[in-house]
């Protein structure tokens, strides 16, 4: 049998070990995927040892950065990036890669669907946002980081004018605000200078309206869930497992 997982603090909200282990069950895959709730990332050494034959795991919430350190090596993308949220574990060693790369790009392609995107606002700047970053350089979209502290964005949310907001037509929630349970929570944005000519994308897929996309939707803007990015970046995470040269 082979084991795989995810570690991440809290897992209540994700759904990686039901999309895998359906996987499994389909394909007839003699695998196990297992949950590991890390209070904090150096109990990922009691994970290693007690586990010998886990090999990989997906990294979520607070910890896609907090791995780096503890790597035997890292894939170029991921390194750029400065998330990782794969691991793939060969003979003990660990390596990193992002998956999450794949996966917005592919939900950022639906959701702009070839329009021109002057300049997009990316709320948060934690491990997704820094995938959702390198995404948008890539394709030539200048954006601005929002955060609570000034030292870590470019704005932070009290200086966030209504002007700010119309001007920013792409507007990319990747904070953990409004994840399930808490789902009664959303960004702190002015939502009344929203209007149709926004697109909204939060990478939170639990739950599948957020109260961030619900309303963006009341002031006429264009909203979507991760949910795509969550099953696009697991196809890629699969594949990041099963690829012998990696």
């Amino acid at each position: 049998m082979k084991r795989y997982g995810l570690i991440g603090h809290p897992l209540k909200h994700s759904q990686s070990k039901t999309l895998f282990e359906a996987k499994f069950a389909y394909e007839g895959l003699d695998c196990r995927y297992q949950n590991f709730d890390l209070k904090n990332i150096e109990e990922l050494h009691d994970v290693m040892e007690k586990y010998p034959d886990l090999c990989g795991f997906n990294v979520t919430i607070p910890y896609k950065e907090a791995i780096i350190p503890l790597l035997d090596d890292i894939d170029p993308v991921a390194k750029e990036v400065g998330a990782v949220n794969v691991v793939k574990v060969t003979e003990g060693k660990m390596k990193g890669y992002n998956s999450d790369v794949y996966g917005f790009e592919q939900l950022l392609n639906r959701a702009i669907n070839g329009k021109d995107i002057e300049h997009a606002l990316v709320l948060g700047t934690g491990g997704a946002s820094k995938a959702v970053q390198y995404v948008l350089r890539q394709k030539g979209i200048p954006y601005s980081t929002v955060s609570r502290s000034a030292d870590r964005g470019d704005l932070t949310y009290d200086t966030l004018t209504d002007d700010i907001l119309r001007q920013n037509h792409l507007i990319i929630n990747t904070t953990p605000l409004g994840m399930a349970p808490q789902v009664d929570n959303f960004p702190d944005i002015h939502y009344q200078a929203l209007g149709n000519k926004h697109i909204l994308i939060d990478l939170i897929y639990n739950p599948k309206e957020t109260s961030f996309m619900e309303l963006g939707r009341s002031w006429g803007a264009k909203v979507y869930n991760g949910m795509q990015m969550f099953e696009e970046q697991a196809k890629k995470t699969w594949e990041i497992f099963c690829d012998d040269n990696k």
